[in-house]
């Protein structure tokens, strides 16, 4: 059985997203893809219908499951469509531009009484952090208490200014934190560089446990995440992005990624293969669901409002609902 996806944007994203499924993906194919850029769409369409409608897409007899790549302000319209139309679909992050929004997502999904959602919040399945939780786990470093998160960027977009930095960068660590340590984030206290960036920000954690974050959208150097958890008998860090090391001239240097795309390359890879094993086989993959893009957007909502207080925010968090337990 092949899923017939259809792909909803062909910028960046979608581009990137189009060759995962033409390429690296059993059991999947890129059956339409749509932009308002009909050229955009073709070019990386090859045999799939082009749309130019992004509900005619979802609406499709020819399509099975939906793969949102378009921008944000338009997520939260299409997925609401995709669970109309009762289709799987895998949503670039955010699921939504606001907490609102998000949760009405959810609602609809309580009401159909089944999960169609996937959150592309693709550190889930990089092959270092799935180790990291691995262990973390299997008890290799007993109680947690601290991780340790970097996330720096060579040059922000234009467009990423102020609270963004909250809600379109620091929402990665607020999904890992969750995810990874299996529990809810209770207060944070962000302190924030005269010219906005960096922030470095300190979490605690429902179980005790803490985290920082340092989030530095203009590094200069390159994209570098990095993450390293001290338990109360060890530290389990990530490896170093894979780069060859040269020596010459006196120096050893090796490559730094200019942006997200090769850092995450089997992430994203991974992600997709299991979000299409999950629509064939009925078994739920550990991907974050509509509840986990609500509860991101709501927390980072919340930090984007008193990110310039220096002050600890007190986070207030709904209750889940009994479909995501």
């Amino acid at each position: 059985m092949s899923i017939a996806v259809g792909l909803i944007g062909a910028g960046v994203m979608g581009k990137e997203h189009g060759r995962i499924l033409s390429m690296y993906t059993p059991n999947a194919h890129l059956a339409g893809v749509c932009d308002f850029d009909p050229e955009k769409a073709r070019s990386i369409a090859g045999k799939a219908n082009v749309f130019t409608d992004p509900l005619d897409l979802i609406a499709s007899q020819d399509i099975d499951a939906v793969l949102i790549a378009s921008p944000d302000s338009t997520h939260a319209e299409l997925v609401q469509a995709c669970i109309a139309a009762e289709k799987p679909v895998l949503c670039e992050k955010p699921l939504a531009m606001t907490a609102e929004q998000a949760r009405l997502i959810v609602e609809a999904e309580c009401k159909k009484g089944r999960s169609f959602v996937q959150v592309g919040y693709m550190r889930r399945f990089d092959p270092g952090y799935v180790e990291l939780k691995r262990l973390l786990d299997a008890d290799a470093i007993g109680k947690p208490e601290i991780l340790h998160n970097l996330h720096r960027n060579p040059v922000a977009p234009d467009w990423m200014t102020g609270d963004m930095l909250i809600t379109n960068a620091f929402v990665h660590e607020i999904d890992v934190m969750r995810w990874l340590m299996g529990t809810e984030l209770d207060s944070v206290r962000i302190t924030v560089a005269e010219k906005g960036d960096p922030m470095l920000i300190v979490t605690r954690l429902t179980n005790g446990a803490m985290s920082s974050t340092e989030l530095y959208m203009n590094c200069k150097f390159g994209y570098q995440v990095h993450a390293e958890l001290v338990g109360d008998e060890g530290t389990i860090a990530l490896p170093d992005f894979a780069s060859p090391i040269v020596n010459k001239s006196g120096c050893r240097t090796a490559n730094v990624p200019l942006n997200w795309v090769p850092r995450f390359v089997e992430a994203y890879q991974a992600q997709t293969r299991s979000w299409v094993h999950s629509i064939t086989s009925g078994v739920p993959n550990h991907g974050a669901t509509a509840w986990d893009g609500y509860i991101t957007t709501l927390i980072a909502e919340q930090l984007a409002e008193q990110c310039n207080s220096d002050q600890t925010i007190l986070l207030g968090l709904p209750s889940r609902p009994s479909l995501y337990r």
